[in-house]
Order: C-alpha cells, then sequence, then structure tokens
C-alpha cells in the first residue's frame, strides 16, 4: 500500500520524538487490528522521507533507494501484527526491516546485469520530498481517495495493485502466480501508481 507524504509545513505541530514513537505505536497497532488504511498513512508520511534518506546514504541509486522504501512500507503492512511496542520503538522496528531488505537487494545486486530505470520503481504518490523536520504528518494523500478511483485502473493494472497493496503478496509472488516475468509486475505497479496519481491530480 502506497500513501501520500505530507505537503504542508507546519513546524509548530511537530511532535517530540517521545511523543512521535508513542503515536506510531498506536497507528500501528490499529493497522494491525483494523487493517486501517488511514492509520497506515500517518505511519507511512512519518516514515517515507527517513527510509528514503537512509536508503540514498546506504545505496546511492534513487531507484533502488525508493524501492527500498516501497518493500519496507509493504513489509508493515504485511507484519504490523509482529510489532512490539514493549520491545523497541517504531522507528526501530521499521528500519530493522529496512536494513534486512538492503542486505538482499546486495546480495540480488551482484547477479543483476541489466540497469533499473529511475521511475520503474518510484512510489509515485510519495515524490514530494520535502525536509521531514519541517512538515506535520497531519496533512497527508490518504488511500481513501485513491480507493474511489481504483476501480477505473485497466484490469491488467487493477489485479496487480489489488494483490500486492489489498492480499499483501509481494511482487515476485504475484509474477508467479500470474504466470508473467517480474519485470511486468513492476511495469504494471508504476504504471497504475502514476494513473491514480494523475487521477488524484485532476481531482485537486
Amino acid at each position: 500500500m502506497l500513501v501520500g507524504i505530507p505537503l504542508e509545513e507546519n513546524r509548530s505541530e511537530t511532535p517530540r520524538p517521545k511523543e512521535c514513537a508513542e503515536e506510531m505505536s498506536q497507528y500501528l497497532q490499529i493497522v494491525a487490528e483494523d487493517r486501517c488504511t488511514r492509520s497506515f498513512s500517518k505511519v507511512f508520511g512519518y516514515f517515507a522521507p527517513r527510509l528514503r534518506s537512509y536508503a540514498l546514504k546506504q545505496i546511492g541509486n534513487e531507484a533502488l533507494a525508493m524501492e527500498l522504501v516501497q518493500d519496507t512500507m509493504s513489509n508493515v503492512w504485511q507484519k504490523a501484527h509482529l510489532f512490539n511496542a514493549e520491545k523497541g520503538s517504531p522507528s526501530t522496528w521499521i528500519f530493522t526491516i529496512a536494513r534486512n531488505i538492503r542486505f538482499d537487494m546486495l546480495r540480488k545486486q551482484r547477479n543483476r546485469k541489466e540497469d533499473i530505470c529511475s521511475d520503474d520503481l518510484w512510489p509515485v504518490l510519495c515524490e514530494q520530498t520535502a525536509d521531514v523536520n519541517e512538515v506535520s504528518i497531519d496533512h497527508q494523500i490518504t488511500l481513501q481517495q485513491v480507493s474511489t478511483l481504483f476501480e477505473t485502473l485497466p484490469d491488467k493494472q487493477r489485479v496487480v495493485i489489488e494483490a500486492i497493496y489489498v492480499e499483501g503478496k509481494s511482487q515476485q509472488e504475484v509474477a508467479d502466480e500470474l504466470g508473467i516475468p517480474l519485470g511486468t509486475v513492476k511495469s504494471r505497479t508504476r504504471l497504475a501508481l502514476q494513473r491514480l496519481k494523475e487521477m488524484l491530480n485532476d481531482d485537486d
């Protein structure tokens, strides 16, 4: 599942670290219990820019950095029930997921021969990359807006998006299930998200 990044500045409302950790813990609990997309959008909006910054420093490639953000937050959605606030903060848990994904990506990169287009894996609903210290987590594009436009997607794109972001399957699982190349799944995901973003912009 993908949602937007905060769009407006509001320094006075930026939560303190402890308060933010408690707030994010509550959102993760709601996601785990109710599969609440609004709560997930709060978690995504707060952590996505931080994950991107981390990934760029570690990997140094825009496309791969955004792939890490997408895969990490997909894991957060799927595994929210595994988060335990008594054992650590949301930040520690989420960045542990990110590090594990980065290690997997590095292993895969040793055998990858083709270049990756920087646009292919960019989560198009989070192109805004404002300084995370200068934005409020209260102003975000939510999946509620996207859901009303979901049915207008071409069938092949809709099937892929539904499998990944509703059923919680990985892109590889979707490729295997549909009997199509992984690259095709990624391409359909990119095109579908781009389509949704364009429709959201039209609504604005």
